[in-house]
């Protein structure tokens, strides 16, 4: 094994809430490291949805006219269409930040964004294949990560660890947190389309006969979310392509014509969706952010700002506390105090949606007609702008509290 490396935070997982910590720490002169398994962030199927509180944190950062110079589609209403009828569902262009929309990017553009900024800083490190493997232990505190990479093992020490790796964190399940599963009604099946010129304008969701499909525009193809029910996948896949293929096609007869692009099941990514949070997100010498501390359904495209926004708070209230030396538990505490309540509150809405609107509408196996509440809600418009202020902004956003030490 080689020399352990030193440094004063080590970030498990490179995606949004990691990169993010890292950029920010870095930024306020903390040496810090971030470990990624992978060799690069080009995975197709992630979440996409730029909301206008992390565009926000983006302008007071002053990247935020390079960062829309990333490929993106902008979003300011969002449209779901029930049987034959569209409905307008949440408007985003009355949020109280600079940019009034949703941008629509390909998570690999924001996060190679984040990690060329981040590089300008002397004190950030991003390691790529890199994968976590454990906890270094003293003494009942954490005090670094072994790694592995491709040269063999690594040991990083660390005065703090955090687990930003996932719903699935190896850093979580080393550490022996206890994870309460609040339970998710389905499960999303990932696809893409090739998308052409005179293809409809984006509408995200379509519901009818007891289907469900989102997509999401990506310029060249559509990026497609198939909604079944909890752990039906392979049922699905018993069916066949071609079934599978015949679903998509009652739900959106325009694509018809490309659904050969499917050419089997490896054209198809199961993504299990999960809703749960950990009872406590640290012990001495590790914290859990983003989906590790709490994972989150796909509705409302939420996961990725509000692990976003885990890490502000983070880089905020520990800022002082390396500046002193190392965070202690009551710091670590004071994150989860700070984030507890927006991911409470959106997580009990996004139940709230499966189980009492989502699940019913599943369960309709005739054409689809919006349920009257739905037509009384598009009907008046002002209404639109609360659930774009909840996606939109959140019940608590951050603001970036911490220097830029080169300034």
């Amino acid at each position: 094994m080689s020399e352990p490396m030193v440094t004063r935070c080590a970030i498990a997982g490179g995606g949004p809430a990691g990169m993010m910590l890292g950029y920010l720490l870095a930024r306020a002169g903390i040496d810090v490291v971030v470990l990624e398994k992978h060799a690069d962030f080009l995975r197709d199927f992630r979440g996409d949805t730029i909301h206008p509180s992390t565009l926000q944190l983006m302008h007071e950062l002053g990247l935020l006219d390079a960062f829309l110079a990333r490929p993106h589609q902008e979003v300011r209403h969002v449209r779901a269409q029930f049987g034959d009828t569209l409905l307008d569902v949440a408007d985003v262009t009355h949020v109280p930040t600079v940019t009034k929309f949703l941008a629509l990017m390909p998570q690999w553009e924001f996060l190679n964004f984040l990690a060329e900024n981040a590089r300008r800083y002397a004190t950030f490190h991003l390691l790529m294949e890199t994968a976590v493997t454990g906890l270094i232990v003293e003494r009942d505190v954490v005090v670094g990560v072994e790694t592995r990479t491709k040269g063999g093992p690594l040991e990083i020490r660390a005065g703090l660890v955090v687990g930003a790796d996932g719903r699935s964190s190896t850093v979580r399940a080393a550490a022996g947190l206890a994870v309460q599963d609040i339970g998710a009604p389905m499960d999303i099946l990932w696809l893409r389309l090739s998308r052409r010129p005179d293809d409809p304008e984006q509408v995200l969701g379509r519901i009818d006969f007891g289907k469900m499909l989102v997509m999401l525009d990506r310029g060249d193809y559509w990026q497609c979310a198939y909604v079944i029910p909890k752990g039906e996948f392979d049922a699905v896949r018993s069916g066949g392509i071609e079934a599978f293929r015949a679903q998509i096609a009652a739900l959106v007869p325009w694509v018809s014509d490309r659904l050969a692009e499917l050419r089997d099941w490896d054209d198809v990514k199961l993504l299990t969706v999960k809703v749960d949070r950990l009872r406590e997100w640290y012990r001495p010498g590790l914290l859990c952010i983003g989906d590790a501390a709490h994972a989150m359904s796909p509705i409302g495209g939420v996961g990725i700002n509000l692990a976003i926004q885990d890490a502000v708070a983070t880089a905020n209230l520990l800022y002082p506390a390396f500046t002193r030396g190392v965070p202690t538990i009551v710091d670590l505490r004071a994150v989860q105090r700070r984030r507890v309540f927006p991911m409470a509150v959106i997580q009990a809405i996004q139940v709230a949606v499966q189980n009492r609107f989502l699940t019913p509408l599943l369960n309709v196996k005739t054409k689809m007609k919006p349920p009257w509440y739905l037509r009384l809600f598009a009907a008046l418009p002002v209404l639109h702008r609360i659930p774009g202020y909840i996606v939109g902004l959140g019940p608590r956003p951050e603001h970036v509290r911490t220097p830029d030490a080169s300034a």
